[in-house]
Parts: structure tokens; sequence; C-alpha cells
């Protein structure tokens, strides 16, 4: 194969790891009756330059945004203490039971399941977003528990990402969901109220 990839890398002028892909996806191409094998079609010597033109149309469809570059710990507002899973202090003790418990009305719900970390960061953003300008109090966000024993990575994510300027701001408390709702692998988030602008 690697032989391959090279004869056919400098036949095309592709780079080996390209070409070596390409032979990967068209292992299981035949071509039709009649017509010669795709590898033939390659071309046989290199055509010189080539003006191109350039247009930037962003990435090609099925191409994955690359993940977010690890962020530094937000540092929250003076005065305004980290949230961590379970901390009700900031409420009174009947609305932090209910909030513990899984009592209080689930106003709207965020599956992240399948996403990546950047879909999965900007699903959070304008979930929280929307649910407060809403005037929601208690949502119901579901990272998954993650495979084989280990944890999730949205699951250790999502409090961090509750701790960003842009989130905590309008999340009062988060904490682990009830075995019905998702356990381990969902938050209630309780949304602060919104002020009138």
């Amino acid at each position: 194969m690697a032989d391959r990839a090279s004869k056919h890398a400098r036949k095309s002028g592709l780079r080996p790891d390209e070409v070596r892909l390409w032979h990967e996806t068209m292992a299981d191409v035949r071509p039709l009756r009649g017509e010669k094998p795709w590898e033939d079609a390659l071309p046989e010597d290199d055509p010189g330059p080539v003006e191109e033109a350039v247009v930037d149309s962003g990435p090609p469809p099925e191409a994955e945004a690359p993940p977010p570059p690890p962020r530094k710990p937000s540092q929250p507002k003076p005065g305004r203490k980290p949230l961590t899973p379970g901390d009700t202090s900031s409420m009174d003790r009947r609305t932090a039971d209910r909030f513990r418990r899984g009592r209080l009305p689930i106003e709207a719900r965020l599956d992240l399941h399948g996403l990546t970390q950047a879909e999965a960061h900007r699903a959070l953003d304008s979930f929280v977003d929307a649910g407060y300008r809403a005037g929601r109090r208690c949502v119901l966000v579901i990272t998954g528990k993650g495979t084989r024993g280990e944890s999730g990575v949205l699951r250790r994510a999502v409090p961090q990402w509750l701790n960003e300027p842009s989130l905590r701001g309008r999340v009062l408390a988060f904490t682990h969901a009830r075995p019905h709702h998702g356990g381990e692998g969902a938050l209630y988030l309780l949304l602060r109220r919104r002020r009138e602008d």
C-alpha cells in the first residue's frame, strides 16, 4: 500500500497520505463495464503550474470544526463565587430542597448527546440565554454519563462552561439530576431571574 501510495502520489501530485486515504475510500469501488479502473484515471504527469482562483467558501460541509482551545478557568465577578454541583447556598432552604430533589418544574430540556464539544458549547450558550430571556427558572441539561466506565467529556466540560462569564451571570445553581431525569448524566440548572433592562 505504501509503494502504491508513493507511486500515485508522484503521478497525481497528491501527498502520499492523501493517496492512501483515497485508496482506503475507494477500496470497494469497481469500474463500470468498459470503463478503466479509477487508479488509471490519475494524471500521468504533472501538468505544470496551474493558476488557481482562491475562493474561501468555509470548511467543506462534512468537515468538523476543531475543538475549542483549552480554556483557562473563568474568573467570576468579584463577590460571585464559582458554581459547584449541589451548592444551593444562594437560595432559600425550601427552594434549595425542591431543586436538589428534582421537584421544581422543568421548563426546558437540552440533550447534548452526539454533539462535539464545540457544538455542545454553542448549544448550551444558546439554551441558557434563551431560557434566561424567557424567564424560565429550572431547566435540564443532559450530558450523558460516558462510555466503558469512563466519565464523559461533556459531563466534565459542562460544569466548567457554566462558570464562564457568559453563563455564570445567568445561572444561579446547578446539581446532578435525579435518576428518573438522567442521574449523573444530567444536570438541573436554576436560572437567575431576569432583570428588566
